[in-house]
């Protein structure tokens, strides 16, 4: 588990408040990348975007899409500090994925071209072209690291290390480590049996927003992010886009929070613009697409833990419970075009029937 702010020393605190200020830059990039840039695809295409249902949005709700090539799916590890040799065999990033002009012409991810303009300096955030680096590497299957570089001392700065990164850890190791610490086993997954240790994987899922039957990305990045709250006590964040949920989740120290695309109609762009909690420039700052009958914006699910995904406050055992929920909805936001940046998100609450979705 990562280090409370408090128990940090005062360079440790520099590091920490870079890396969140950093994180929070990338999560709007890949939220555009995920779903503006997937919408566009969809559009240059000639094809219908498959919007998002509000169930599917529910804690454990479970999704039924097929996979499409326009929507851009990724997985993304971004962590405090640079991982250890210990942790190689379970997160697979070595020499021959380093981010490296040689290595992208040997693992033919991309073309000879790229690896000709490619410049070591891109690699680093603070590079005015680390994004074009970034986005031209996200298509790559598997993930892409991003960790701060400890090479020079008098400088805090973080870096994407390597690509083609593999995740390789087994579900049921994930599943006791979560296990352990919630309190419902003691040693060992299957201490109480195959039913219960069954029942605790389908619940490491619903830790991490995702229903029990999803794969690949998504169970590859769940697996991500429990291995790296156990192995480390530094801050880790996990972004993964999924072309069959047609989201963006982001796993970080603060929980689970999904990004999609919804349609808004005519009557709600009205309300929304007129409304004390809306915004009178709407249309402006958060549409990005709009028609004669509805606008496209973005939207953003923060879900939060309840006290049967928590540590129990007296550390004793206790009796996992499979039919009880273990995430709610904390926030519904739409949230502005990034240009916008001095705008604030809108709250909108239409997963479960409201009266007022803005109040």
């Amino acid at each position: 588990m990562w280090l409370n702010i408090n128990e940090l020393s005062a360079d440790e605190k520099k590091v920490r408040a870079l890396y969140q200020s950093l994180r929070d830059d990338l999560q709007q990039n890949l939220i555009d990348f995920a779903l503006v840039e997937s919408y566009e695809n969809f559009r240059k295409a000639g094809e219908n975007y498959p919007f998002v249902e509000k169930r599917e949005l529910k804690p454990r709700a479970k999704v039924h899409e097929r996979e499409n090539s326009l929507m851009n799916s990724f997985i993304v590890l971004f962590t405090e500090y640079p991982l250890t040799q210990s942790m190689k065999k379970n997160i697979r990033y070595f020499d021959s994925n380093k981010m490296t002009k040689e290595n992208f012409g040997e693992m033919k991810l991309t073309d000879m071209k790229f690896a000709d303009r490619f410049q070591a300096q891109q690699k680093y955030f603070e590079s005015d072209k680390f994004y074009d680096l970034l986005r031209s590497l996200l298509s790559v299957d598997y993930a892409l690291l991003i960790q701060r570089d400890t090479t020079v001392k008098q400088k805090n700065r973080f870096l994407l290390s390597h690509f083609h990164v593999r995740i390789d850890w087994l579900i049921d190791s994930a599943a006791e480590s979560l296990g352990k610490e919630l309190r419902y086993i003691s040693k060992d997954l299957y201490e109480r049996g195959e039913e219960y240790a069954q029942e605790m994987g389908e619940k490491l899922f619903e830790y991490y927003s995702f229903h029990h039957s999803v794969a690949g990305r998504r169970t590859a990045a769940m697996l991500a992010a429990q291995f790296l709250r156990q192995a480390s006590n530094s801050l880790s964040t996990v972004f993964v886009s999924s072309s069959e949920s047609r989201t963006i989740t982001t796993i970080s120290e603060n929980g689970a929070s999904k990004g999609a695309l919804i349609q808004l109609d005519k009557n709600a762009i009205k309300a929304i613009e007129e409304h004390p909690n809306g915004d009178p420039q709407f249309r402006k700052k958060f549409l990005i697409h709009e028609t004669a009958d509805y606008g496209v914006a973005k939207f953003l699910v923060v879900y939060a833990a309840n006290e049967h995904s928590k540590p129990p406050t007296d550390g004793k055992l206790r009796e996992l419970k499979a039919d009880v929920q273990w995430q709610r909805i904390r926030k519904q936001l739409l949230i502005p075009i990034s240009k916008y940046s001095a705008t604030r998100p809108v709250r909108y609450q239409i997963i479960y029937d409201q009266q007022d979705p803005l109040s």
